[in-house]
């Protein structure tokens, strides 16, 4: 249709064949398969000139209406890919995502006014592929998995307790006094039995006994603000009972080490804007490197 236009616009099929940058013979033979095609004559064709038949001019008309939606349509899709907009689905640590992601969330709704944001908070492993995310962020070593993870600010950990708990039952001056001590176990990853720390003659790992162990931050701190023993999260956490002196913090010299942490998308030739505006955000407001590799996450 678009050759058939062209001819009918350009007055002949050589002059239609310069502008479509192709021989003249082939611009017949669109024309030709054309007229085939409807079973009617578009195009009158003498070795000097050519007219276009009633029915030619007719079909013309509508060609040009139907071309023209055809390029609003591609229009449109260069648009979207060009400018984010839809639901993204995103899952992330409970704490991460409540104390840090949710945080900044508006500012980036604020700034794509076209993109939904789906979060979901988990502390379990979840499965991108499977469970239908975008982008997931995954605190800790990544195993293989063939996802791409993009590296952001490591995770700080905090060692702490309330005054009460502290004057009852002591400051831990090192790492080996916390064998002694009641500790509030996190259920997920090796932190439920040992903790870790770098202090000044180096890494040091204890076996902790934990009474209380639960698989929600926000629990252990609620339990550790009541003096019920000596509390091992993420600083985000722990950031304002800190600050407001409901928890001090213990062995300072010694600080536990700070965990990985990555986001994780499927690998695709080409990202969604939607996705990508994402990424970018998120790697401008938790740093670490833009730098996207092969993830090594399950």
């Amino acid at each position: 249709m678009a050759i058939f236009a062209k001819a009918v616009e350009a007055g002949s099929f050589s002059a239609a064949a310069d502008a479509l940058s192709m021989s003249s013979q082939m611009v017949g033979k669109h024309v030709r398969t054309l007229e085939d095609h409807l079973g009617v004559k578009l195009i009158n064709r003498t070795t000097r000139r050519q007219s276009v038949t009633e029915l030619g001019r007719a079909f013309h008309e509508r060609v040009r209406t139907i071309l023209a939606e055809v390029e609003a349509a591609e229009a449109l899709a260069a648009e979207s890919l060009a400018i984010p907009r839809g639901r993204i689905r995103v899952n992330a640590p409970v704490t991460f995502g409540a104390h840090e992601l949710a945080l900044v969330l508006p500012g980036y709704l604020a700034a794509n006014p076209g993109v939904e944001v789906e979060l979901t908070l988990a502390d379990r492993t979840v499965d991108l592929i499977d469970e239908g995310y975008d982008a997931v962020f995954r605190v800790g070593p990544l195993g293989d998995s063939g996802l791409i993870a993009q590296s952001l600010q490591p995770m700080r950990m905090v060692l702490c307790a309330a005054p009460a708990y502290v004057e009852a039952r002591g400051t831990p001056a090192t790492p080996d006094d916390l064998r002694g001590h009641e500790c509030l176990g996190f259920a997920y990853g090796s932190t439920r039995t040992q903790w870790s720390f770098l202090g000044p003659t180096g890494a040091v790992t204890i076996d902790v006994s934990c009474r209380h162990i639960v698989n929600n931050g926000q629990a252990l701190l609620n339990l550790a603000v009541a003096g019920m023993g000596l509390l091992l999260q993420p600083a985000s956490l722990v950031r304002d009972a800190l600050a407001s002196g409901r928890l001090v913090h213990l062995l300072p010299d010694c600080e536990p080490p700070t965990h990985p942490m990555h986001i994780l998308y499927a690998p695709d030739r080409r990202i969604t804007p939607k996705l990508r505006s994402f990424l970018d955000f998120v790697a401008t407001r938790f740093g670490g490197s833009h730098h996207a590799i092969e993830a090594m996450a399950r």
